[in-house]
């Protein structure tokens, strides 16, 4: 290394010289003052730097772009459902585990059952969450009902483990007066305050990719002063990663160490954009390295992974005051949404094969069969009781009132402004005047 120092300083490096420490040493002197010594240590030479000790190198050396492996996925079971020998993952009690499967066939079921229902024209709009179903129901069986979960559109699973009921889902759905949000938001938009499930938003100004995960972070930082046993839990696509929310946050968190989960469901498209074309990286995983926060990838369509690698996160999180990223590799089998046709983009072959050799759910149910806790009376009662109450909440949800038309006008203030006041009024006069063109069951 080529140091200029000063008259000064040349004297000390003799002086260094002299009792042994520098190896040898060549003078170049100059006009000006100072002089370039080329010194030979014994030791790297470190600096001092906000964050640690830096090391110095005389090689020009770029950091790879990649690792020459990639980063492994950890799983308990394959894709036949048996376990892995000496496969590491956190116990499941019979309770836990059949609760687990019968959650999950109750959220493929009431998919289904409401995209046929949207198809038939009675929603407006609607999407699934199918093959994604291990980790809604697997990550909220390890979490403890204190967290607070800042979701995207794809987790009601979530809400189910915590006792979201199929009627408050179908209210939701058909924009009832029974629906918590007043029938503001589009269908799939779930909130509950009880089930400490933050309403879902799709606002066009706010990026409904990772719109939730600063909150996420400034929920964890105020559980963690207030010294809660709890953390904050957000999710979010593969596309959201290459969002700025989703960086902000991820850098916020390390510096506050705050007990927050980002879970991310990289399910290979961002609606028609595939992994290939969303990131160079080696997935998501690696990006949490970048800001200082400890990461693991997981098998996605593997509940019991997904139960332990969550469980685990979430101790840590809130023991060590830490964020933890997981990137839960899966596949979404539907279809984005109902606005949307996935085959326009990939081919049919490929959904049928990740939905028959690497299905969730005929995965979890052998291993549950293979402990004794399963069977196959016990899947005819459960599919037939399931289809039973669905029918039923959506017969009540279309036959209860729709909200009154104020709500459109509620909630945000406590007086209303004159701006707010002359829509109100604009709306009612449109209606009087056009009533052919509004919906008649809305009470005005």
């Amino acid at each position: 290394m080529r140091l200029a120092i000063s008259a000064t300083t040349y004297r000390m490096v003799l002086l260094l010289r002299d009792s042994h420490q520098i190896q040898s040493l060549v003078i170049v002197t100059p006009w000006w003052i100072r002089s370039q010594v080329l010194v030979h240590t014994k030791t790297p030479i470190v600096m001092d730097f906000p964050g640690g000790k830096v090391a110095f190198t005389p090689e020009i050396h770029f950091i790879s772009e990649s690792n020459e492996e990639r980063v492994p996925c950890y799983r308990v079971l394959d894709d036949n459902g048996q376990q892995l020998t000496n496969s590491q993952f956190v116990p499941v009690s019979k309770e836990i585990a059949v609760k687990m499967y019968s959650d999950m066939v109750t959220l493929q079921m009431m998919d289904n059952i409401f995209y046929e229902a949207q198809r038939q024209g009675r929603l407006s709009f609607y999407a699934t969450a199918f093959g994604e179903e291990a980790i809604n129901i697997a990550s909220a069986a390890a979490l403890s009902p204190d967290d607070v979960i800042f979701p995207q559109y794809r987790e009601p699973g979530v809400l189910l483990w915590r006792g979201f009921t199929l009627q408050e889902f179908a209210n939701q759905c058909f924009g009832n007066k029974s629906d918590y949000g007043k029938g503001r938001q589009m269908p799939v938009h779930y909130g509950s305050n009880k089930l400490n499930y933050f309403t879902v938003s799709a606002t066009i100004a706010y990026s409904l990719l990772t719109q939730l995960l600063p909150n996420a972070v400034g929920a964890a930082y105020s559980l963690k002063m207030d010294e809660k046993d709890a953390c904050a839990v957000t999710f979010f696509g593969d596309g959201g990663s290459s969002e700025g929310d989703f960086h902000a946050a991820l850098n916020f968190a390390a510096v506050m160490e705050a007990p927050v989960l980002f879970i991310c469901r990289n399910n290979g498209w961002a609606i028609s954009t595939p992994t290939s074309d969303q990131f160079r990286s080696d997935g998501v995983v690696v990006k949490g390295r970048a800001y200082g926060i400890r990461s693991i990838r997981v098998d996605g369509n593997d509940a019991l992974a997904m139960y332990s690698a969550v469980h685990e996160a979430r101790e840590m999180a809130i023991r060590e005051h830490r964020p933890i990223l997981i990137e839960a590799l899966t596949y979404r089998v539907g279809h984005h949404s109902t606005s949307d046709d996935s085959t326009r983009y990939r081919s049919a072959d490929e959904i049928e094969w990740w939905n028959k050799a690497r299905n969730p759910l005929s995965r979890f149910r052998t291993w549950v069969e293979s402990n004794g806790w399963w069977s196959d009376e016990a899947e005819s009662d459960l599919r037939s009781k399931i289809k039973k109450e669905m029918l039923e909440a959506i017969r009540v949800a279309e036959k209860t009132e729709k909200p009154n038309l104020n709500h459109m006008f509620s909630d945000v203030y406590d007086v209303p402004p004159l701006n707010l006041r002359e829509q109100e009024l604009l709306v009612r006069q449109a209606i009087k005047s056009h009533p052919q063109d509004y919906p008649s069951d809305v009470p005005l």
